[in-house]
């Protein structure tokens, strides 16, 4: 099957949404959702997550899943925003305990933060059918960038999170807690044996350079044979050299430790403190 598939870009993350419906049927479920965050005031705002409901409303769509492809370190997630407003089951990946286990010690989130995934609805295994209208969609379990990273395949879509980039731009960096170069490189090939024909639709673009626009879909064949990364048969090797190599140059991203505070929380803040007020905290010399 074809599922449609309808993109919703957020610059300022450089993040892909996603609403991915079965062609027979209006149901259809949500990929990767942004809440949106101003670092610089403490202010949040569903104006993201809302045009993804006004396209919903317009077209009188069923949403039956939200899901998250992995605890996203780059932007806050709207998922319980969208759950809430949709009725749509909230789900990620099994592996989002050992997120939380990790994540719930670097902040010290007290005995208050459950670390058994309990803040979503369904824990997706490998191999987990997602059923949305008569389209059954799969769930692959594809760690190394995060230990909960999964791709969700429905018909000829894939949606890969930060496993891959565009074929220009490479592969997700493996420096986070619990993240593995070789992990990653066992993951992607799960991508590369689908079909040749599976469309890729990925989380991110950040434009390679001497591409001027951003980019989103790609195929497993192209991926495969251009990657810059992992392509035209790179051994697992010398795969793990050049992640290793380069994640020691590269920055931590810009909104990690907001979103890694919410994320692991299925996009819920932490709780309010006896003022009332919520707050996020900025761990000093820890990462």
């Amino acid at each position: 099957m074809k599922p449609i598939v309808t993109t919703f870009f957020d610059e300022p993350t450089f993040t892909y949404s996603y609403v991915v419906q079965d062609p027979n049927s209006a149901h259809c479920a949500i990929i990767d959702s942004v809440l949106d965050f101003d670092y610089a005031s403490g202010t949040t705002s569903t104006a993201s997550a809302e045009a993804i409901l006004a396209y919903i409303a317009e077209h009188n769509l069923t949403v039956d899943w939200v899901l998250e492809t992995h605890v996203h370190a780059d932007h806050l997630s709207a998922a319980p925003f969208l759950a809430e407003k949709t009725g749509g089951k909230l789900g990620i990946g099994f592996n989002i305990t050992v997120v939380q286990n990790t994540f719930g010690k670097a902040f010290n989130a007290g005995t208050e933060f459950a670390r058994d995934g309990s803040q979503f609805d369904v824990l997706l295994a490998d191999g987990d059918a997602i059923q949305v209208g008569d389209l059954t969609g799969k769930a692959i379990h594809t760690p190394g960038h995060t230990p909960a990273c999964m791709t969700y395949v429905f018909g000829d879509a894939a949606f890969v999170g930060d496993t891959l980039f565009m074929p220009d731009y490479g592969t997700a960096r493996c420096d986070f807690p619990g993240g593995d170069a070789s992990t990653l490189y066992q993951s992607i090939q799960k991508v590369f044996a689908l079909p040749d024909d599976t469309r890729l639709f990925m989380c991110h673009d950040y434009k390679a350079p001497g591409r001027d626009t951003y980019a989103n879909e790609t195929t497993v064949a192209e991926e495969r044979l251009h990657n810059i990364h992992v392509g035209k048969g790179i051994s697992e090797a010398d795969f793990v050299k050049m992640r290793e190599t380069r994640d020691a140059t590269l920055d931590m991203p810009r909104l990690i430790l907001p979103s890694v505070q919410v994320n692991m929380r299925a996009g819920h803040m932490p709780p309010a403190e006896d003022n009332g007020q919520v707050y996020l905290k900025v761990p000093i010399n820890l990462f």
